[in-house]
């Protein structure tokens, strides 16, 4: 236990072994549904579910690792909700549907944010956007989760005349997901710990006696819900990391312009993401920030956070970032690396538990997505409507912005478009009405670039 006290210092950071250990249970029970809903998500872009699993949990591994070392706090890393769905459904798409090329891009982006990291471009970068577009970034991106969880779970469905429409409400998933919805909520409501995973865990278990009854058929409603077994060697990773399969890149008819277009909505969104949730969990524990609302080793979290990303593009997944669930750890106790030891080692015993996970159909990890989506969107409330100066009226020049961020996102099926439209929205309305002053130079540049692109169409 001394060894332990040395390396972490618990007596310091006032913790003890026992509360590091129950911290990083909590942590990894809130968290663990990544490896299911992960996948899930990524395998839309014809990606081998079983090597996205072993990649998500050996990231989940690393990544939490790396931040205990590095930044030295109890935050645990995994692939990021949001971000899969802007790689699986934007970054892939726009670079001619090849995963491959949009691995290239997560390796490029973690890289250059680690080289980036000395004169803390991306801090600037967070920093330079205003806080309404900050938010509703969270909010739109919450959205565009809600939507991909309704139409995984058939809930929502393709129209040709509405576009978007209800799908077959008497269908077997579609009913077994809306009970999970509310077994879920149940579980949330009660501050259960844990209430994603087993909700998703309980209406797997609904479908699976569904199964057994003969309601839920397969080939007719889905592929067996039945495991091979329990336990067993994690899948390869050979179908789905970029090392082996480098020979698959092949950027031919993609322009320079599309790809510089995805790395700045990259980095202002994983940079949002990051630092946003980094400070989110250090408010569950005052001790974190300093007296201005900040959290002293943010460099570090920020690093942390893109050399896993860098290493997750080699092994075959998507941008991996600072949980939120995190939060749930620390509100156990957990103030050191050590709680994030604990979750990683969890994760790795987690691998082997593959049969199972691999069984867990869309329809159960889509009201994780809608709970996922649900969280991201109460940041709402935080922002700014009002004109400072006239009480009771908008503010326009703050509220289109923001509303054609939210909007846009699950709309347009693009996190860019939102960022996009949003960006040019502020600058220009900000510009005409006089307040010249408020966009930051980086804004300005953002606008300009995004207004060639549309214009140039690239």
């Amino acid at each position: 236990m001394s060894t332990l006290e040395q390396i972490f210092k618990l007596k310091e950071n006032k913790t003890s072994v026992k509360t590091e250990i129950i911290a990083g249970f909590t942590t990894f029970v809130t968290m663990v549904y990544i490896l299911a809903v992960n996948p899930a998500i990524l395998s839309a872009t014809g990606m081998d579910p079983g090597g996205l699993f072993t990649a998500t949990a050996i990231m989940c591994v690393f990544g939490t690792i790396l931040m205990a070392v590095i930044a030295k706090y109890p935050f645990a890393l995994a692939p990021g909700m949001g971000l899969n769905a802007f790689f699986a459904y934007v970054v892939v798409v726009q670079v001619g549907g090849n995963w491959y090329n949009g691995l290239v891009l997560l390796l490029i982006q973690g890289v250059g944010f680690v080289a980036l990291a000395s004169i803390k471009f991306r801090e600037r970068i967070f920093e330079a956007i205003p806080k309404s577009m900050k938010l509703a970034i969270g909010v739109g991106i919450g959205l565009f989760i809600l939507h991909i969880g309704l139409q995984n779970a058939g809930f929502v469905v393709s129209h040709p005349a509405t576009l978007v429409t209800l799908g077959n409400m008497r269908s077997v998933p579609v009913v077994i997901f809306m009970i999970g919805v509310i077994i879920t909520g149940f579980f949330l409501a009660k501050r259960i710990t844990g209430g994603l995973l087993w909700g998703m865990l309980c209406t797997y278990l609904i479908g699976l006696l569904a199964q057994l009854a003969g309601i839920y058929e397969v080939g007719v409603h889905g592929a067996s819900l039945i495991p091979a077994g329990l336990i067993a060697l994690p899948p390869s990773l050979a179908e789905v990391n970029l090392i082996t399969n480098i020979s698959q890149v092949d950027f031919g008819g993609i322009s320079m312009f599309t790809i510089v277009t995805l790395m700045i909505v990259l980095l202002i969104v994983e940079g949002l993401d990051t630092v946003g949730t980094a400070i989110g969990v250090s408010e569950k524990c005052e001790d974190f920030l300093d007296k201005d609302g900040d959290l002293p080793r943010k460099g570090r979290v920020l690093l942390a956070d893109a050399l896993t990303t860098s290493i997750g593009a080699l092994f075959g997944t998507s941008t991996t970032t600072t949980y939120i669930e995190s939060a749930s750890g620390v509100q156990a106790g957990g103030r050191t690396g050590l709680t994030g030891w604990v979750v990683a080692i969890l994760f790795a015993i987690a691998m082997f538990f593959w049969p199972l996970f691999s069984v867990i159909p869309a329809f159960a990890t889509a009201p994780a997505l809608v709970y996922v989506g649900l969280f991201m969107t109460t940041t709402v409330a935080k922002i700014v409507w009002d004109d400072a100066k006239h009480k009771g009226e908008i503010d326009f020049t703050e509220a289109l912005p923001a509303f054609l961020i939210m909007v846009l996102m699950p709309l347009t099926y693009s996190i860019s478009d939102g960022v996009v439209f949003g960006t040019l929205a502020y600058v220009i309305l900000k510009v005409l009405v006089g307040k010249y002053k408020d966009p930051s130079a980086m804004m300005y540049i953002l606008a300009a670039f995004f207004a060639l692109k549309l214009v140039f169409q690239f």
